[in-house]
C-alpha cells in the first residue's frame, strides 16, 4: 500500500486537517501550510496532534519533497501555489481523492453514496444518512456537509472501530476537480444550474463538466441517479456518457417518460398524487407523507429513496424515513412568528437556483433578504417570482448594486443594511400580519460574515431577540 509519505496539504481548514489526521493515523508525515493567520480551530488541533506545519504563507523552502499534495476546495486551480506544486513534478488532488484512494487501500469495500448537484445537496445527503440509521446501520456522513471525509477515516483507524456499513457524502464541485480515480458505488447528480461560475470563467460547460466528474471512474457496477428533467446533465450524458447503471428521476414527468432498462422515478400516470420508483419492483409513495414538501423536496425524497431502493433497504422503511425526516439548518428553516409575520432562514441559498425555489415555495407577500459576494448571478430567472411575490426586498451587503438594478423596479421598496440584526429589524418594521421575512441571500456570505451558517445564526439570533 503506497501511503504517499509524506504528504503536503494546502490548507488548515477542515478538509486539510482532516487530510492530515489521516496521514498520520496511516502512520505517515503531513506538512500543512495555509495562507492565513491561523485564527480558526484547524491550527490549533494541528498543534495539539504534533503535525507540522506553516501559517501567514506559503514556503516552498519549507516543505518536504513530497510527491502528493492534498488542496483545500478553496484554493483555485489557477493559484500560484498550485502552480509552484505541479512545477515541483507533484500531483496534486482533493481531500475527496485523498480519502478515497485510502478507503480502497486499507481494504474498506462497503458502499459509498456520493451527492452533487447545484442545489439539494445537503437535504438529499442527509435524507440518506437519515433513511440508512433509521435502518440501523452505521454510517458516516461526510463530505461537504461539514465533517471530512478523511477526518472519519482517521477516527475510525485510530479507535480500530472498523469500517462503516455505508459512507454518505455530500461533495461539490470544487472537491470534484482534483478527482481521477474516485468512484462511489452510488452517484447522486441532483441537477447543473449555474453556481460559482466566477471560479469557472463564467463558462457554464466547465461547471457542468466539473460536475459530471461524479460519475467519471464509475464501472459497470456502480449506479447514476440523476435528473432527467435538467438540460445540463442531459447534455452531459449524451456527449461524455457514463459506464453506470443509469436511474433517471423527474418530478414533473410520469415514470414512463423517463424510466431506462426498467429503471428510473417519476409521477404515476394513473394518480399524480404519487410517484414511483421502478427498480426491478415498483415502489409507491403519497406525495403529500413526504416530511418535506415543495416540487424540489419531491425529487430530493426521490433520489433519496432511489438510494434505499438500490441498497435494498425495506419499503415500509424508506417511506417512514421520508415522512419522518426533519429538514436541515439554514435550508428553508423555520425560526419564528412574530405579530403574524414568519421568519425562515434560508442562508444555505448561495446562487440564484436557491432562491428560484424558496421564493416558488414561499406563501404571501414576501420581505427578501438578501446579498453577500457575487458570485457572477444571472437573476433574470427571478424576476417573475420576485414581481408576483416580493413586496420589499432588503439588501445585507457591502456591494448591492446587481440587485438593485435587477430589482428595484418590481418591489415596492428596497433597502440597505449591513447587519443581521438591521435586516431582521427593518423586515419586522416593513411586514404585515401573514407576510414571510425570508433570509435567501443568492450570494457567498464572506463579505459580512465567515460562512452561511454564520449568517444563518446570527439572523436567528436576532429574530428571537426581537
Amino acid at each position: 500500500m503506497n501511503l504517499h509519505d509524506p504528504i503536503l496539504v494546502l490548507g488548515a481548514g477542515e478538509s486539510g486537517v482532516g487530510s492530515a489526521l489521516l496521514a498520520k493515523a496511516l502512520g505517515a508525515r503531513a506538512f500543512v501550510s495555509d495562507a492565513g493567520q491561523g485564527k480558526g480551530p484547524g491550527v490549533d488541533e494541528l498543534k495539539a496532534e504534533g503535525i507540522e506545519h506553516e501559517i501567514g504563507g506559503h514556503r516552498p523552502e519549507k516543505w518536504p519533497d513530497a510527491e502528493l499534495v492534498v488542496k483545500s476546495p478553496g484554493i483555485p486551480d489557477t493559484a500560484e501555489v498550485v502552480a509552484a506544486c505541479k512545477t515541483r513534478g507533484c500531483e496534486v488532488i482533493s481531500d475527496i481523492e485523498y480519502a478515497s484512494r485510502i478507503h480502497q487501500a486499507v481494504g474498506h469495500n462497503n458502499p459509498v453514496v456520493a451527492v452533487t448537484g447545484a442545489n439539494g445537496k445537503t437535504t438529499t445527503t442527509s435524507m440518506i444518512e437519515h433513511m440508512l440509521r433509521h435502518e440501523g446501520w452505521d454510517v458516516d456522513c461526510a463530505g461537504n456537509i461539514g465533517t471530512s471525509w478523511s477526518r472519519r477515516l482517521a477516527q475510525r483507524l485510530a479507535h480500530g472501530t472498523g469500517q462503516a456499513e455505508a459512507t454518505v457524502l455530500e461533495v461539490s464541485s470544487f472537491q470534484l476537480d482534483g478527482t481521477s480515480t474516485f468512484c462511489p458505488d452510488i452517484a447522486l447528480l441532483l441537477n447543473i444550474t449555474p453556481d460559482h461560475l466566477d471560479r469557472y470563467g463564467y463558462d457554464m460547460a466547465q461547471y457542468a463538466a466539473s460536475k459530471w466528474r461524479i460519475t467519471a471512474s464509475q464501472t459497470e457496477a456502480c449506479h447514476l441517479i440523476y435528473n432527467a428533467d435538467c438540460e445540463w446533465t442531459g447534455r452531459m450524458l449524451q456527449e461524455r456518457g457514463t459506464r453506470a447503471i443509469l436511474h433517471p428521476l423527474t418530478a414533473q414527468r410520469t415514470l414512463e417518460e423517463v424510466a431506462k432498462a426498467g429503471r428510473g422515478g417519476g409521477l404515476d400516470s394513473q394518480d399524480n398524487s404519487q410517484f414511483i420508483l421502478q427498480h426491478f419492483k415498483p415502489f409507491t409513495m403519497t406525495i403529500q407523507k413526504l416530511a418535506m414538501q415543495g416540487k424540489h423536496n419531491l425529487f430530493n425524497s426521490m433520489a433519496a429513496g432511489m438510494t434505499g431502493r438500490i441498497l435494498e433497504l425495506r419499503k415500509e422503511g424508506i417511506r417512514e424515513s421520508l415522512q419522518s425526516f426533519e429538514g436541515v439548518e439554514h435550508r428553508l428553516e423555520f425560526v419564528a412568528e412574530i405579530n403574524g409575520i414568519t421568519f425562515i432562514n434560508d442562508s444555505k441559498a448561495t446562487n440564484v437556483n436557491s432562491v428560484w425555489y424558496a421564493l416558488e415555495c414561499t406563501e404571501g407577500p414576501v420581505i427578501w433578504i438578501a446579498g453577500g459576494i457575487d458570485k457572477g448571478n444571472d437573476y433574470s430567472t427571478l424576476v417573475p417570482l420576485v414581481r408576483d411575490k416580493v413586496k420589499h426586498m432588503i439588501c445585507m451587503g457591502k456591494n448591492n448594486s446587481l440587485l438593485h438594478a435587477a430589482f428595484d423596479d418590481l418591489v415596492e421598496s428596497s433597502h440597505d443594511v449591513t447587519s443581521a440584526e438591521e435586516a431582521v429589524t427593518l423586515a419586522y418594521q416593513l411586514g404585515m400580519p401573514g407576510e414571510t421575512a425570508l433570509l435567501s441571500p443568492a450570494c457567498a456570505s464572506f463579505d459580512l460574515f465567515g460562512s452561511y451558517e454564520h449568517r444563518g445564526r446570527a439572523f436567528k439570533s436576532a429574530v428571537r431577540a426581537l
